[in-house]
């Protein structure tokens, strides 16, 4: 998961993980920072959190989803979860992950 000196926690309300990076998430103001390996998720600067309501997570990748509207970003290993580009979320209800893989339903 790599070193988390220097990173401040204030406002945190969630932290979510994967085999190598954690996730540390202001649902309220939708800033977030992620530490530990790129291609585990470790690397989420530049996407924008705000409205996301839930962060799921494989063992290589991230997926913040925003219900209400169906925009998802996800990041991490490509081929295990993290390239969800294109895909339409809207009415998703659920999504359920395995080691290298999401899955989603309506």
């Amino acid at each position: 998961g790599g070193s988390c000196s220097g990173l401040d926690f204030a406002g945190v309300t969630d932290v979510y993980s994967t085999f190598a990076a954690f996730m540390a998430l202001n649902k309220e103001t939708g800033q977030a920072q992620c530490w530990g390996l790129s291609g585990y998720g470790g690397s989420c600067s530049g996407l924008d959190f705000a409205g996301v309501t839930d962060v799921y997570s494989t063992g290589y990748a991230f997926m913040a989803l925003n219900k209400e509207t169906g925009q998802a970003q996800c990041w991490g290993h490509s081929s295990r979860g993290g390239s969800c580009s294109g895909l339409d979320f809207a009415g998703v209800t659920d999504v359920y992950s395995t080691g290298s893989a999401f899955m989603a339903l309506n």
